[in-house]
């Protein structure tokens, strides 16, 4: 409903319920938004501008928000919600736990073991979030096109680089933002990258 929701920072609390920020909009309405605490700890000054990447949660008996500093967090804390058994408190808690791309390095690699680090996630939890988040992850079947921009070695494997891509695409980014995005990574990356490396240095990029 709301991709992301800017105005005026005016209040944060932090409880054993969560940790929670208030953005003030035009009209004096403030929206409450649960947050991480990695994000919680970034917040700027009482009343600074503050935009605030949106997810709604509708449950039965509520309604409400879950904020993101960063994009890349909101679109993987979609894609989170969606494995069976992973409600909004986990997802916030493995993103809380590791960083997106190492998140999603472990999914690719099929490494359960590293997500049990994260509270509350058993090894048959974290072997159900490997299975099914692997697959949406992978499953892109959007065009993508060929980057090899020029100055970048020709032994970048191919393979490697659409599979960052394909992971980028089910992010939500746009053909644009993968190709820019990529094609500065694949500068900085030796030619023996992986499709991790690739995929961890493009999330850097895409995040400033």
């Amino acid at each position: 409903m709301y991709d992301y929701i800017k105005g005026i920072f005016t209040y944060k609390t932090s409880s054993s319920k969560g940790n929670f920020a208030t953005v003030q909009t035009g009209g004096g309405v403030g929206y409450l938004f649960e947050i991480m605490s990695r994000d919680f700890a970034l917040l700027p000054e009482i009343n600074s501008e503050l935009k605030m990447y949106s997810v709604l949660i509708h449950r039965e008996d509520k309604m409400s928000l879950c904020g993101f500093l960063k994009r890349e967090d909101r679109d993987i804390f979609n894609i989170l919600t969606s494995v069976s058994g992973v409600g909004s408190k986990m997802a916030l808690v493995l993103l809380d736990s590791f960083e997106v791309s190492d998140l999603v390095g472990f999914v690719l690699d099929g490494n359960y073991k590293e997500l049990t680090r994260a509270k509350g996630v058993g090894p048959k939890l974290a072997q159900k979030i490997i299975l099914e988040l692997k697959d949406k992850l992978t499953s892109y079947q959007g065009v993508m096109p060929a980057l090899k921009p020029a100055g970048v070695s020709a032994f970048v494997s191919s393979q490697n680089v659409e599979d960052a891509q394909m992971v980028l695409f089910s992010l939500g980014y746009t053909s644009e933002e993968v190709s820019s995005a990529i094609s500065n990574a694949l500068g900085k990356l030796s030619d023996k990258a992986s499709a991790e490396d690739i995929l961890k240095e493009s999330l850097k990029i895409l995040s400033v």
